[in-house]
C-alpha cells in the first residue's frame, strides 16, 4: 500500500538515525512513500518542532501519516501516541509537540500505544523514534486499524506558548521561534490583532512602524514587520538577518503599540 508518511525530527544528519528510522518503516512497508521535511529541529526544542508541523502537515493529502519525533521525555512517564484527525495521522510522543497542528484539525481519537506486537522487537530506552513511532507508522500506513495499537487516550499534553499581554495603548508579546533566515516569530497571531491598527513595534531599542504584506515593501536593509505563512506576525530585515542584526533571541520581548 502506497501511503505517504512525513519524517520531522532534531535527528540532524551527521549521525545515521534517520536512516534506521526510513529503514524500519520501509522493511515493513516498501511502498511507503517516505518523505523528510526537515531533521533539523533544533535539539529538544519542542516548540520549534511544533510550529514547523503547523506549517506543513495541511499541505499534504489526506491520509498522510506524519511522525514526529522531538523527544527530550525519551524512556520516561511520557507517553507514546497516535493521533487520528479527520484528515491525517500524528504519530509520535506526548509533549505537545502537535498542539498546534491540532487547533486546526477536528480531533477523532488518540490512542497510546502499547501494543509489543506492532513495535521493533526488544525497545531502547532511548530511541523510540526506530523501535516504536517508525515501526507504528508503517504498519498504519498499511492499514492497521488505530484501536490495534492500544487503549484511546482522554487527554493529551498541550503545548503552552507564552501568553500575550494587552494593555490600553499595546499588546506585548515575544519571540517563540528563529528561522533559518534569521526572521523572528512572534507569539502574536494575526487574529489576536482583529480590527486594531498597529502604528509601531518595538524590539529592543528598534522600532519598525506598521505591518507590511512583505519583504520588498521596504528598502533592503529595513526592518520589516509581517503576518508570516504561519498565521503569526514576525520581523525581519529585507535581505538581511533580524537575528543577528538586532541580537535577537528567543524570549525576547517585542511591544506592538495600538
Amino acid at each position: 500500500m502506497r501511503r505517504i508518511i512525513t519524517l520531522t525530527t532534531d535527528f540532524g544528519t551527521k549521525d545515521g538515525y534517520i536512516g534506521a528510522v526510513q529503514g524500519v518503516i520501509l522493511s515493513i512497508n516498501p511502498q511507503a512513500q517516505v518523505m523528510d521535511i526537515t531533521h533539523q529541529i533544533p535539539a529538544q526544542n519542542i516548540r520549534s518542532a511544533a510550529l514547523c508541523i503547523l506549517n506543513y502537515y495541511s499541505f499534504f493529502p489526506e491520509g498522510t501519516i506524519h511522525l514526529a519525533v522531538v523527544d527530550p521525555g525519551v524512556g520516561g512517564p511520557r507517553k507514546p501516541i497516535l493521533i487520528q484527525s479527520e484528515r491525517y495521522s500524528f504519530v509520535g510522543p506526548d509533549n505537545g509537540i502537535f498542539s498546534l497542528a491540532l487547533q486546526k484539525e477536528k480531533f477523532s481519537k488518540a490512542i497510546h500505544l502499547k501494543n509489543p506486537k506492532y513495535f521493533l522487537g526488544k525497545i531502547s530506552p532511548t530511541f523510540h523514534g526506530r523501535d516504536i513511532f517508525a515501526p507504528v507508522a508503517a504498519y498504519l500506513s498499511l492499514g492497521v486499524k488505530p484501536e490495534e495499537f492500544g487503549p484511546r487516550l482522554s487527554k493529551l499534553e498541550k503545548l503552552k506558548l507564552p501568553a500575550v499581554k494587552e494593555y490600553p495603548q499595546k499588546l506585548v508579546g515575544e519571540i517563540i521561534h528563529i528561522d533559518n533566515f534569521g526572521n523572528l516569530v512572534t507569539n502574536v497571531r494575526r487574529a489576536e490583532l482583529g480590527d486594531r491598527q498597529i502604528s509601531r513595534i518595538k524590539l529592543k531599542t528598534k522600532s519598525i512602524q506598521n505591518l507590511s504584506e512583505t519583504f520588498s515593501d521596504v528598502k533592503p536593509g529595513e526592518g520589516v514587520a509581517y503576518v508570516g505563512s504561519s498565521g503569526y506576525v514576525e520581523l525581519g530585515i529585507n535581505r538581511g538577518n533580524a537575528a543577528i542584526k538586532l541580537k535577537a533571541k528567543i524570549a525576547d520581548k517585542v511591544e506592538f503599540f495600538l
